[in-house]
């Protein structure tokens, strides 16, 4: 807060959304594609995460959902994990191979990746230099059309998003790859459209729809779950969700109080896809719908030799850089020396992050001084302690 208003500092933003989530008045937006975009291409692509359909109550089928996407306007759903089997043999491949120091991070949750170029520069070389399952199963829907003739002007690809950092992701990615994503749906929002219309028409009228490569295996239906991606990782590998806990393990691991770990699965959100700020219903009941879901599914996808050769392609990213300095100052010398008085006044605040001075936390407030955006008399704890104790 300055001078009454909420400030956003976009260089410092990592899309993780829980202003979103904590905004009382509901002044903060997220920043998505109209649904109507997808009428400028003849061929509309749909990529639905399996948290989508596990929001959904029994009685509303999975062929209702999808006969009532179809009549919204796509012509082609996939489920987005597909990829996901592919990943699993080329994740243990790339840890083993990892010359540098471990722990290996996930490249999957974008808000994450963000966090750590931005607060924890160090480690941005250990993220892993993976695209994620949606990227993977994007670029294969790309180059089929492609490869059938298909001008790719016609051709739009959507993904439904359980969270803001996914829409970012796609639209500025890191890692030096483009993403083949023409827009990304509000999964909130479609939800809503696909309740309505079943609330209106009933599911009788929209049966027997073809999901296409919809042979999910439990591994992969299971990864946008907490544990979904940690557990297919041979070696010593921990899950950690919600962002206050991803950022006080990767402090501990940045004070050394953490050893021999081999892979970390960090995802920002509680329950991770399941608790995204763009998921309708309950987390826990979306997580229980999944797992029921994956016991119907075989343990590994069988994946055809054609899908395997278009996507190793596009696997492999660019290394992450860290953009730390940015919030400090253009100039690294300064950017290094603000950074090392902000760790200074740190120390001097009482780190309780009351928000009595306006900035959210007192890192926050420590680094705004720095930046000559407050000074220590805005901490109202450290000016009554200085005043006296008749302040107190």
């Amino acid at each position: 807060m300055k001078d009454g208003k909420a400030t956003l500092h976009p260089e410092w933003c990592i899309d993780c959304g829980e202003c979103f989530n904590v905004c009382p008045v509901r002044a903060v937006v997220v920043e998505d594609d109209d649904i109507a975009q997808i009428f400028n291409y003849k061929h509309k692509i749909l990529l639905v995460p399996s948290v989508f359909f596990a929001q959904f109550k029994e009685k509303l089928t999975l062929d209702a959902i999808k006969g009532i996407l179809y009549d919204m306007g796509f012509t082609e759903l996939c489920t987005v994990e597909q990829g996901a089997d592919l990943l699993v043999d080329e994740i243990n491949r790339y840890i083993k191979e990892f010359d540098d120091e471990k722990p290996v991070i996930s490249s999957y949750c974008p808000a994450v990746v963000r966090l750590i170029q931005v607060r924890f520069p160090s480690f941005a070389n250990r993220i892993m230099r993976l695209i994620p399952p949606l990227e993977v199963t994007a670029q294969y829907y790309r180059s089929e059309y492609q490869k059938n003739g298909v001008s790719l002007e016609d051709v739009g690809i959507f993904y439904v998003t359980p969270c803001a950092a996914k829409i970012a992701a796609i639209k500025a990615p890191v890692g030096g790859y483009t993403s083949p994503i023409n827009g990304v749906i509000n999964m909130s929002e479609l939800y809503n459209k696909v309740f309505l219309a079943y609330k209106q028409k009933g599911a009788g009228e929209h049966e027997h729809c073809p999901l296409t490569h919809s042979s999910l295996s439990s591994v992969g239906i299971r990864w946008s779950t907490t544990g979904g991606e940690a557990v297919n990782i041979r070696g010593r590998a921990l899950a950690i969700d919600s962002m206050p806990n991803v950022i006080d393990f990767l402090e501990r691991l940045e004070n050394e109080e953490i050893k021999g770990v081999d892979f970390l699965e960090l995802r920002a959100c509680d329950m991770s896809c399941c608790g995204g700020i763009l998921v309708q219903d309950n987390r826990f009941l979306i997580r229980e719908r999944i797992e029921k879901m994956a016991e119907e599914l075989p343990l590994k996808h069988m994946l055809d030799q054609e899908f395997k050769n278009v996507c190793s392609g596009y696997i492999p990213m660019d290394p992450v850089e860290p953009r730390a300095m940015i919030k400090y100052h253009s100039d690294l010398t300064i950017a290094l020396q603000r950074m090392e008085e902000s760790r200074r006044l740190r120390r001097m605040l009482p780190d309780i992050d009351c928000g009595a001075c306006g900035a959210p936390s007192c890192e926050a407030l420590a680094d705004d001084i720095v930046c000559d955006r407050a000074t220590l008399d805005h901490c109202v704890i450290l000016h009554a302690h200085q005043a006296g104790p008749d302040m107190l």
